[in-house]
């Protein structure tokens, strides 16, 4: 028995905002299913003693110390863009009230 239904699959596409197909639910559905079989059998792992880590190995800073500098002036920034209001970019709304 599949633990994601079609229809999970669909309103998480929505909420995506993915267009997709019915065979392509199909396909998702059983990828999707697989996924949760795996976390599953993860789950089951004995992890005491473990000590939690968000990385294998140790990571060391790489990063440059900041040092501020002289930056792209506005006019120059914006004139990359398609369209400008009060000194911004003006894009396109992607989000509807229903949100």
């Amino acid at each position: 028995m599949s633990t994601i239904s079609r229809e999970e699959v669909a309103h998480l596409a929505r909420l995506a905002r993915l267009e997709v197909t019915d065979d392509e639910l199909d396909a998702f559905a059983g990828q999707l299913d697989v996924i949760l079989e795996s976390m599953k059998t993860l789950a089951e792992v004995n992890t005491d003693g473990v000590q939690p880590t968000s990385h294998a190995v140790p990571l060391v800073n790489v990063f440059r110390e900041d040092q501020p500098q002289p930056s792209l002036p506005r006019d120059a920034a914006l004139a990359g863009g398609p369209d400008t209001y009060e000194d911004r970019f003006r894009v396109p709304r992607i989000l509807d009230e229903e949100a």
